[in-house]
Order: C-alpha cells, then structure tokens, then sequence
C-alpha cells in the first residue's frame, strides 16, 4: 500500500473479529517496531506479544479496550535504557510512542487492524504479567481483523486544518 494510503486509511478499531494475525504478519509488525527511531539510538524498548487465551484473560482484567482482538501488543519504555537530556527528561515514553505509531502503520499497511489504547490499569498490568518496576507500560495494542459489523469512528475523518495546526516563523 502506498504510504499516503496508509495515514488516510489507518483507523482505530473498536470491533475485532476471531480471526488470528498471521505469524508473517506479527513478525514484520514487530518488525517495523524494532527498527522504529530513538533518541541516540538506545532503543529503551520491550513490547510483551499477548496472544494466549491466558494472557488474554489477563489483559482484560486490566482494560475494558480489548475490542475483541486475539493479539495485543504491551508497548513499553525501559527507563534503565533511555537517554535523560540535560534538564533531566528521560525518552522512554516518546521512544516507546514511536515504536508504537511504527507498528501500527505496518499493521495497516498488511491489512492488519488496530487501535492505540491509554486506558489500562498499570498495577494489575505489572502483576499479571510481571513487568519490572524499570519497564513502564505507554500503551496497548490490540491488533487483528476488524469485525464486518465494525463501523468508523463518526470522528474519523473530522481533521483540522493545516492552518490551524500549523504556524510559520
């Protein structure tokens, strides 16, 4: 798919069907998070691949945003790892948001359907799936092939201008 397609076709998925994502497709998902860009190069990243009927369950003790996907991805920050600039700010969430927006740009890209997810409890994450105290969850992606019944947010295509957003010095 063409890039342009890609950004203009990728929505969030609030309806997933049964069906599995593919290993080839999980693997270049992964992929394209693996090589996303970090400050200096650290890559203070971990993502926890959830896809077991157990791990499943424990997700949804910590969020109601599951939708019904089969697969999803615990995107996380490794604080050990990210660069901390001068003022003290450590990259950890911006590297990890990066390494995120990357995989779901792929996923679309592979006719994978997706949605960023913030809503989750941090503390039952943690406990269920023993994540360090230096891993810090940003986010979950719930990935797979969206339900025939699924239907765009009515927000989706509502955008502000470029005027708006942007500002010329």
């Amino acid at each position: 798919m063409d890039f342009e397609e890609v950004i203009k076709n990728r929505q969030s998925t609030r309806m997933f069907s049964n069906r599995k994502v593919e290993k080839e497709k999980l693997d270049k998902i992964l992929e394209a998070g693996r090589i996303a860009p970090t400050a200096k190069n650290n890559q203070p990243i971990k993502i926890y691949v959830v896809n077991s009927q157990d791990g499943i369950e424990k997700i949804d003790k910590a969020t109601m945003c599951r939708y019904g996907a089969q697969t999803v991805l615990i995107v996380c920050g490794n604080k050990d790892e990210a660069f901390i600039n001068s003022k003290g700010h450590s990259s950890y969430e911006v590297d990890a948001s990066i390494c995120a927006t990357h995989m779901m740009l792929e996923a679309t890209n592979l006719g994978v359907d997706n949605i960023w997810v913030a809503l989750f409890d941090e503390e039952i994450l943690r406990s269920e799936f023993n994540i360090p105290s230096n891993i810090i969850p940003v986010c979950l992606l719930p990935i797979g092939y969206k339900d025939e019944n699924c239907m765009p947010s009515p927000r989706h295509n509502i955008r502000k201008s470029i005027e708006d957003l942007a500002q010329f010095a």
